[in-house]
């Protein structure tokens, strides 16, 4: 399980326990956790976005620099 899976599964668990509760405050603390938990996850879903795009560049600027150093040998 992900980083950001564990952050949606608690989101999901806060507002199923905020469905399951009878008191309005215990309501209210959990939807306010499951907020907290959806931007935890939103967050983390740009931190793997971004980190999979920077290993694509890195990989493109490797292969760009090897393909200039082979045509410089030839």
């Amino acid at each position: 399980m992900s980083q950001t899976d564990f952050f949606q599964a608690q989101a999901d668990q806060a507002r199923a326990r905020s469905d399951a509760a009878t008191l309005d405050n215990v309501k209210d603390c959990q939807l306010r956790a499951a907020e907290a938990w959806d931007a935890l996850a939103a967050r983390s879903r740009k931190s793997d976005a971004t980190r999979a795009a920077e290993a694509l560049r890195k990989v493109s600027q490797v292969a760009d620099g090897q393909a200039a150093m082979g045509s410089r040998e030839s």
